[in-house]
């Protein structure tokens, strides 16, 4: 028998954004034989240690994802709830939904489709471990800071950065005060490992062994889609 920290683990998948850079809603685009969102559920429909998913979406696109929804195939629970008006507040929106019964809380950008079940099975086992976790990539590129008229003013030494993915996993009761922390004193985080630094907890970073970038331009939808 499984124990209870494999078998409940809620997924939150935020799919909230404006979509202003695109010029029209990058979830409900097609890449490949199924919507850009489709790619995240239906990954997280395979991974036999979610019990639950949770998708925040605004509210003018609920019906459209209820009808998504509808024909995927799978035993698990699938909630749609709206989201807010900014990343932290959709976020929060999907913890209302979810009790202390919960082990790990699993979050994800929906506009991240090249998720796949064993890099989310690799964060949780790190999660397991150190409280909390999050996918990512050590920066390859050389990366400069620059004054308010982009004239460049130094180097930033690369040894130690890391471009943050998802998921990002925590222990239920970590993210959930974290997120009472950030709330309360509204601090505005643009993901949840910046919520749980915030509260002063560590963060190990599993890389992705494959690029997991956010759709964000037209030219994007050009990639290659994932093969789940």
């Amino acid at each position: 028998m499984k124990k209870q920290s494999e078998r409940n683990v809620k997924a939150i998948i935020v799919g909230g954004g404006s979509s202003i850079r695109m010029g029209f809603d990058k979830l409900f685009a097609e890449f490949g034989n199924q919507t850009v969102i489709e790619h995240s559920i239906n990954a997280f429909t395979k991974c036999s240690f979610v019990s639950d998913i949770i998708i925040v979406i605004k509210n003018n696109n609920k019906k459209r994802l209820e009808d998504i929804v509808a024909n995927i195939k799978t035993d698990k629970a699938i909630n749609i709830v709206e989201g807010g008006t900014t990343r932290r507040n959709s976020v929060a929106k999907g913890l209302e939904l979810i009790n202390r019964e919960c082990s790990y809380v699993a979050i994800h950008d929906g506009a991240r489709p090249y998720i796949n079940p064993e890099q989310i099975r690799k964060v949780l086992e790190a999660a397991k471990e150190y409280g909390a976790a999050a996918s990512g990539r050590p920066i390859t590129d050389t990366i400069k800071k620059c004054d308010r008229d982009s004239k460049v003013i130094g180097s930033i030494p690369r040894e130690f950065l890391w471009a943050m993915e998802t998921p990002q996993i925590f222990k239920y009761q970590t993210i959930k005060e974290a997120y009472d922390l950030v709330i309360k004193n509204d601090i505005q985080v643009t993901d949840e490992v910046s919520a749980v630094i915030h509260y002063g907890k560590t963060v190990k970073i599993v890389q992705d062994e494959w690029k997991n970038p956010k759709i964000t331009f037209p030219e994007d939808l050009n990639s290659k889609p994932p093969s789940l």
